[in-house]
């Protein structure tokens, strides 16, 4: 017999069915077969593709591009570890950590996992940006979900399905995909910048947490961030309920490990004093060598993660930008010495570029110390480099107080004068008298110059509301606005000055909002700056040696920074009047004053004041001298103006700004 009559002759029928079943037979062989004893970080080494378009360096991953990666990736695919924490700077290649994340677990261990992003519309992008590009350019994961835009699919852009899991994307403020459905892996970016509260749920990472009691033994959470403020910062809670791990450096000259440190990046300046941050390099701690960019990345390669206190299933680390392949020491010195004057620019500094939280010291202000500043000048002698005068008029039961405050480049603050004005506040007279005259005073400055007061705000809270709109109605070509102090809400703070105005009783009305906890943060690092006889100090604030009330300063500083929980239990910070203080008139006068300089379209550094300027053309084209409407105590809004074109409204703002 041959070897061809011994194979029985198949139907074309049979053929197919047993390449059906060969077919079968090898997926129950992939599905049975146990998953390869990877780490995360070796997977993403042989698994894990970047996209074009998510990053600079395209094609396949390399952890040991990211030498530090390594400590926290492998932390989350080890079995005696429940949480890891991530306390980061920004460009750290913390991203596509979270992609690797993933990836491994649709590819490797496939289980229900839940992304959570700040806000839904910040998990849609992470959804089309980042994990969409990852599923298309990384063969291992292609065709594990499926399209969203098949109409079969079953899959959204926040939804996704796999063999053995699906993959949830939802934004920290919808409560409703934090408690649907139980999760074995919850990964949570950027909590700093959660609302405090999923609605009226509660604490976010807590709703999060609780789905995943059904998996006591194998459920896996990354907690990642950015800091925000210290006492406040999420991350930095879960950081030191962490082993807290730090990442050591050897030194290429003496060896020693260190972990590396701000205070010790330094530069040379040139004979005249100017910065050279070209020259920046590394202190070695121990030896003092200066490592250049490429020393510092050549050690970093080298470093190692060591734990201050013992594993309790929580695997904390702390990453600053100072271990970042793209983050050359120049640059970081570039931009810390553009941010040191200006508080919130060095806020952002040390929290995105350090990776460390920022502690707010406002509350240590000494009014003594202050008051030991005072400055040869007053209202009727100001300082030269004055270009700009704005105030805040706050409003009391009995009276009414004024601060004015000049500016200068680099909003340089010189309080000018801090005026009472008694009387009935619920009579318009205290209003179109009195406040309107002090509104109209002309400051002289050492050079000859005339200056008028640009830009005011009056604070509409208590119960003279109505008195204040009454009198901004009629005043809003001279630019004197009616404004409402907006605390922080879990949210996050408002700015301290928005161009939006907001709801008023009368919508013929314009009232302003003025974020008052944001600019109390901003006054409170200004007066740490101690200003520099003779030099411009930008963001620092100068005193008159008199023109201010005798319990100025304490006003000034009346109120302190506190941490306390609210009513979900998380801690928040809040301003409040120290204990025994009374008063804070001056701070909010001040304040408000900063908010009426923010008002103005052109920033301070640009505005150029000339010598002995004639009157103004805003004052006489858009004052009347009509007498005022008195209707029940409250004074009526004026007359209507003819009516300007934009070209004319433009150009009369135009001559009003060069005068």
């Amino acid at each position: 017999m041959t070897e061809a009559s011994a194979t029985p002759h198949l139907l074309p029928e049979d053929e197919q069915r047993m390449k059906i079943v060969e077919r079968l037979r090898t997926l129950v062989a992939e599905r049975l077969r146990p998953p390869p004893q990877l780490t995360l970080s070796e997977w993403a080494d042989r698994y894990r593709y970047l996209s074009a378009e998510t990053t600079a360096e395209s094609g396949t991953w390399r952890t040991d591009r990211v030498p530090f990666m390594r400590g926290p990736m492998d932390a989350f695919s080890d079995p005696e570890v429940r949480k890891v924490v991530v306390t980061k700077a920004a460009q750290v290649g913390y991203t596509e950590v979270l992609g690797n994340v993933v990836g491994y677990f649709i590819h490797q261990d496939p289980a229900s996992i839940l992304v959570i992003q700040p806000t839904v519309e910040m998990g849609q992008a992470w959804s089309k940006e980042r994990l969409a590009p990852m599923l298309r350019d990384s063969p291992a994961l292609q065709g594990k979900i499926a399209d969203p835009k098949s109409r079969d699919s079953g899959n959204t852009i926040r939804d996704k399905s796999f063999p053995g899991g699906f993959l949830a994307i939802v934004g920290a403020n919808a409560p409703a995909g934090l408690a649907s459905r139980p999760i074995r892996v919850v990964l949570a970016d950027e909590v700093d910048r959660w609302s405090a509260s999923a609605g009226t749920e509660g604490d976010p990472l807590s709703l999060a947490e609780k789905r995943q009691t059904t998996f006591l033994h194998d459920s896996k959470t990354l907690i990642g961030s950015t800091p925000g403020l210290k006492g406040v910062s999420i991350v930095e809670r879960e950081y030191e309920a962490s082993d807290k791990r730090r990442y050591h450096v050897p030194c290429p000259g003496c060896g020693t490990h260190q972990v590396l440190e701000w205070r010790n990046v330094n530069w040379d300046r040139d004979e005249d004093g100017n910065h050279l941050p070209e020259t920046a390099t590394y202190r070695c701690t121990e030896c003092g060598d200066h490592w250049d960019d490429a020393t510092r990345w050549r050690a970093v390669s080298k470093g190692e993660w060591i734990a201050e206190k013992p594993l309790n299933g929580v695997a904390g680390f702390h990453i600053s930008g100072l271990l970042s392949p793209w983050l050359p020491l120049e640059k970081l010195v570039r931009e810390f010495l553009e941010a040191k004057a200006h508080p919130e620019l060095l806020k952002s500094f040390i929290n995105t570029r350090l990776g460390e939280s920022w502690e707010e010291r406002g509350e240590r202000t000494d009014p003594g110390l202050l008051r030991d500043r005072v400055e040869p000048y007053d209202a009727d002698n100001v300082p030269a480099d004055v270009r700009i005068v704005t105030a805040g008029v706050d409003t009391q039961g009995d009276r009414l107080e004024v601060t004015f405050v000049g500016w200068g480049d680099g909003e340089e603050a010189w309080v000018l004068a801090h005026l009472l004005l008694p009387g009935e506040v619920g009579e318009p007279t205290l209003w179109n008298r009195d406040l309107d005259a002090a509104l109209r005073r002309r400051f002289t400055t050492e050079d000859g110059r005339t200056l008028r007061v640009r830009v005011a705000c009056i604070d509409t809270g208590g119960q003279f509301g109505n008195m204040v709109h009454a009198f901004c109605r009629r005043r809003r070509g001279r630019n004197i606005y009616a404004t409402k102090g907006l605390p922080s809400t879990p949210r996050g703070s408002p700015p301290i000055w928005s161009a939006t105005t907001l709801n008023s009783k009368n919508k013929a009305d314009k009232l302003y909002g003025v974020g008052v906890d944001t600019a109390k943060d901003d006054l409170a690092s200004r007066l740490r700056i101690k200003p520099i006889p003779g030099e411009p100090t930008p963001n620092a604030v100068h005193f008159p040696y008199e023109g201010l009330s005798a319990d100025y300063f304490e006003q000034l500083t009346a109120e302190h920074a506190v941490t306390t929980k609210n009513k979900q239990g998380r801690p928040v910070r809040v301003w409040k009047k120290k204990p025994g203080q009374e008063r804070n008139e001056a701070l909010d006068c001040f304040i408000l004053a900063y908010a009426a300089l923010l008002s103005l379209p052109v920033r301070m550094p640009i505005l150029q004041a000339q010598a002995n300027p004639e009157p103004d053309p805003l004052d006489d084209a858009l004052e009347t001298s009509e007498p005022e409407d008195v209707v029940d105590g409250i004074v009526a809004a004026a007359p209507p103006r003819p009516r300007l074109t934009v070209a004319e409204k433009m150009a009369r703002w135009a001559a009003a700004m060069n005068r």
